[in-house]
């Protein structure tokens, strides 16, 4: 998030607070007739839908308007091109409920004041690529000293790609770096206005397609180097309507068990292919993984290592200016009252902070 953008947020906070009062909540809270949950991605494709988490699959089949359509309680969806700077400006000015990002902007936003809890993890694990022309010199990413390389700021590849340049003994004042979008990231390297962009598994497709080269994978390096999301929920929401968030995140756990089971590998991937990138891409990022690493809801002490970590590097970095205490911020009683209620809390994998599995 660009000083701007983080004005505005901290511009909204302020005038929310100032608006709420001291005995807004002395009043019992009116019935919730709409639930609106923002996603950090564009929506793609015919029906339009995302990708990359149980959130989507939820979206997809319509699993969470289920769990509450007998309430007569409306789900609505708020997806942003802007990702997750986008996400947090919504957030601050009261226009959701619940949010899907990722680790960065959402630590943006809570340390510039916007008060939030992370109940559930989703998308984790994302990989991290970097493409270049097919006749680029360029063979790994210690050959980008110098050169114009094309970085969306403020989401949660952007910490991770630190690392990486970090392990690779460069930052990004190492390079001639510039803050694109996902789509004009894409647009520059076919027209080789940058030297190289860092970005997702859309990346395979212009691998695919001819007009890229991949130089580097996440898939198989540190764990460190991926990319983490979550769901979110303001604390007006969770403290105002507790029952309401049980009930949503009880139905993206299902649907997390759903999607972690390898015998559906193949429907996830049709799913997603719908929107925009083909099954050969999902194939590809998530070969050799089972999917209930990918999908697991927990925040294991791999997870919660993940984000304190991105506190203090957003912190060293600039990115923010004050660090807080990640515990505090991760409220996971309504993902253990899924999980108890659901019988799964022994279902996904726990990893350790370094990655490993537990009991490995």
């Amino acid at each position: 998030m660009d000083l701007h953008r983080r004005d505005i947020v901290k511009s909204a906070l302020a005038f929310a607070a100032a608006a709420q009062g001291a005995g807004a909540w002395a009043q019992s809270p009116a019935p919730v007739t709409t639930i609106r949950l923002g996603v950090a991605q564009p929506a793609i494709g015919n029906p339009p839908g995302f990708y990359g988490s149980s959130i989507s699959i939820a979206h997809a089949k319509g699993w969470i308007e289920q769990e509450f359509s007998r309430d007569n309680v409306k789900i609505e969806w708020f997806f942003f091109k802007g990702a997750g700077p986008a996400v947090n400006e919504a957030l601050a000015n009261k226009q959701l409920d619940f949010a899907f990002q990722g680790d960065l902007p959402a630590i943006v936003a809570k340390a510039a004041g916007l008060k939030t809890r992370l109940i559930l993890a989703t998308g984790i694990r994302s990989n991290i690529y970097l493409a270049v022309p097919p006749d680029s010199p360029i063979q790994s990413v210690k050959d980008l000293r110098g050169k114009r390389v094309a970085i969306f700021k403020g989401t949660n590849a952007q910490l991770p790609i630190n690392r990486l340049l970090e392990a690779n003994g460069l930052t990004e004042k190492d390079l001639r770096a510039l803050n694109l979008d996902t789509a004009a990231g894409k647009a520059a390297l076919a027209s080789k206005d940058i030297d190289a962009l860092f970005g997702g598994l859309d990346l395979i497709s212009l691998r695919l397609n001819g007009t890229a080269r991949i130089v580097y994978s996440s898939k198989g390096d540190s764990p460190i180097f991926t990319r983490q999301g979550h769901l979110l929920v303001t604390d007006e929401f969770a403290t105002a309507q507790p029952a309401l968030t049980q009930r949503l995140v009880k139905a993206v756990v299902q649907t997390a068990r759903w999607a972690s089971d390898d015998l559906n590998r193949d429907e996830v991937f049709r799913i997603w292919a719908r929107t925009g990138f083909p099954y050969e891409v999902w194939k590809e990022d998530y070969d050799g993984e089972p999917l209930r690493v990918r999908f697991n809801p927990q925040f294991d002490p791999f997870l919660v290592a993940r984000y304190k970590d991105a506190v203090e590097q957003a912190y060293k970095f600039k990115l923010t200016r004050a660090k807080f205490n990640v515990d505090g911020w991760i409220d996971t009683r309504f993902l253990q009252a899924a999980l108890t209620e659901l019988k799964l809390e022994n279902y996904w994998p726990v990893y350790q902070a370094n990655g490993k599995i537990s009991g490995v």
